[in-house]
C-alpha cells in the first residue's frame, strides 16, 4: 500500500490486494473472494468489494460488489447499492438499494428506485446497456428513474429483466418492468408499466452513415440526463454535506462531486460531438449553451435544510426517508427546477 492511502484500523484487507491512493472507511472488507486492485477510490463504511478492479469510483456506506468486477472512473454506488459477480461499470450512478445481478455491462447509466434492500430496483443477470452507436458516437446515457424524486428514497422500484438490454439514450419511469430476454429500444414514460420488447424482425437494407432516427428525442434525453446529474451534484453540495461525520465521509463527498463533474464534462463533449455530425443540432446547442452547460446557482430551501439540521444525522437513509411532506415537496421542486433549466 502506498503512503497516500487512508485506511481505517478495523478494515479487513485480504492477501493479494493492491491499493493505491484510496480511502477505506471503517468496517470495509476487500478481497474476500479474489484479489482486489483499488486505485483512486473512496470507500465509506462497511463497503464490501469481494474481488476485481476498481478505479476512480466512490462507494458509500454498505455498498458492495462481487468478484470479477471491473469498475471504472466516474462511478458512484450510494448506500447499499450492490452488484453480484462479473459486473462492468463506468460513469454509472446507482442510488441507494439498486441491485445488479451478475454478468452485466452497465456503463453510462443513472438508476434509482426502491425504498430498502427488500424493495429495490433490480437489473437481472446478463444485462447490457448499449452505449455506442453504429455512427460511432456515445451521446447515449440512460436515465432509469430520476434524481428529483429518486433521492427521497420513496419511489417504486424498476425491474430490468435479465438476458436483455437497454439501448441508450433511454428514459425509464419508476415502477416499470421490462420482461427478461428482450432489448428495450424506447422510452417508458408512464409509471407502473410492464413492457415486453418485440422480437427482432429479419431485415436487410443499405446503411446510411450519419443518419439519425428521431434526433430530437436523442438530444432531449441527453439534456434531461445532464440536468439530472446537475441536480444530483446540487444535492451533494447542499444536503449530503450536512451528514459529514469524519474524514472518511468528507473524502467520499469530495470524490462523488468530482465524479459528477467528470460525468457532466463527458456528457457535454458527447453531445457537442453529436452536434458536429448534425449541424442543425450543433447550432441549436451552441445558441443555448447558457442553459444546458451553465453551472447550478440555486440552493436548497432554508426550510428543507433546517429540518435536516435538526435531525440526528448519523443515518442518511433514515433521515431522508422521514422528511416531512413539505420538505419532500420542496426538495423535488428545487431539483426538478435544475433539470428544467438544462433544457433548450
Amino acid at each position: 500500500m502506498s503512503a497516500e492511502n487512508r485506511v481505517a484500523v478495523d478494515a479487513v484487507i485480504h492477501p493479494g490486494c493492491r491499493i493505491l491512493n484510496s480511502s477505506i472507511g471503517p468496517g470495509c472488507e476487500l478481497g474476500a473472494e479474489a484479489p482486489v486492485t483499488l486505485k483512486n477510490c473512496r470507500l465509506g463504511r462497511n463497503v464490501k468489494l469481494k474481488g476485481g478492479y476498481f478505479e476512480g469510483a466512490v462507494f458509500l456506506d454498505g455498498s458492495n460488489m462481487g468478484s470479477g468486477a471491473h469498475v471504472r472512473a466516474g462511478t458512484i454506488l450510494e448506500e447499499k447499492a450492490n452488484g453480484a459477480h462479473t459486473v462492468g461499470l463506468k460513469q454509472t450512478v446507482l442510488l441507494p438499494f439498486v441491485t445488479l445481478g451478475s454478468l452485466i455491462n452497465f456503463c453510462d447509466v443513472l438508476m434509482a428506485g426502491g425504498t430498502s434492500r427488500k424493495d429495490h430496483s433490480e437489473v437481472g443477470s446478463s444485462y447490457v446497456h448499449f452505449n455506442f452507436t453504429p455512427n460511432q458516437d456515445k451521446a447515449t446515457a440512460s436515465l432509469v428513474g430520476d434524481v428529483p424524486r429518486g433521492v427521497l428514497l420513496n419511489q417504486k422500484p424498476v425491474f430490468l429483466g435479465g438476458q436483455g438490454g437497454l439501448v441508450g439514450p433511454s428514459r425509464i419511469e419508476y415502477g416499470s418492468i421490462i420482461a427478461a430476454g428482450g432489448i428495450c429500444r424506447k422510452d417508458i414514460l408512464q409509471e407502473g408499466q410492464l413492457y415486453v420488447p418485440p422480437a427482432p424482425v429479419e431485415k436487410m437494407k443499405p446503411f446510411e452513415p450519419g443518419r439519425y432516427g428521431n434526433i430530437d428525442r436523442i438530444v432531449q434525453n441527453n439534456l434531461i440526463y445532464i440536468g439530472n446529474i446537475k441536480a444530483l451534484k446540487a444535492w451533494y453540495e447542499n444536503i449530503r454535506v450536512l451528514f459529514i461525520r469524519d474524514e472518511y465521509d468528507q473524502v467520499c463527498l469530495d470524490g462523488a462531486i468530482a465524479n459528477l463533474d467528470l460525468i457532466l464534462n463527458e456528457r457535454f463533449q458527447r453531445l457537442e460531438k453529436l452536434g458536429e455530425k448534425v449541424p442543425a443540432v450543433g447550432r441549436n446547442l451552441a445558441e443555448n449553451s447558457k442553459n444546458w452547460k451553465a453551472p447550478v446557482e440555486t440552493v436548497a430551501s432554508a426550510s428543507l435544510m433546517s429540518e435536516i439540521e435538526k435531525a440526528e444525522r448519523t443515518d442518511y437513509v433514515n433521515v431522508i426517508q422521514n422528511l416531512s411532506q413539505g420538505a419532500q415537496f420542496a426538495a423535488t421542486a428545487w431539483l426538478q427546477g435544475i433539470v428544467n433549466e438544462s433544457m433548450i
